[in-house]
């Protein structure tokens, strides 16, 4: 974590607090984005059944991601759809 170069308590405090969140906010991300890639392989190598079983933990990663307002909850359902696409 980065030294707080804070003037006040509030502002101190307010570091803090932004540091946290954009942890956490990383960690929802990167989480999202790599249960996508791993979606994505499985299509790709023809592998739609264990794709079809996956997707659901895709679409639950992408939902915690919105609920925390690390995305958007519209593009979490964009990607819910487009993924979804990729199985048909």
């Amino acid at each position: 974590h980065a030294l707080s170069m804070a003037n006040t308590k509030s502002a101190a405090k307010r570091a803090r607090v932004s540091q946290r969140r954009r942890d956490i906010n990383k960690k929802r991300g990167t989480a999202y984005k790599q249960a996508e890639k791993k979606f994505k392989a499985l299509v790709q190598e023809g592998k739609k059944d264990e794709a079809g079983k996956f997707l659901s933990e895709v679409q639950s990663k992408l939902d915690s991601a919105a609920k925390g307002s690390s995305i958007h909850r519209n593009k979490a359902s964009r990607a819910k759809a487009r993924l979804a696409r990729l199985l048909k």
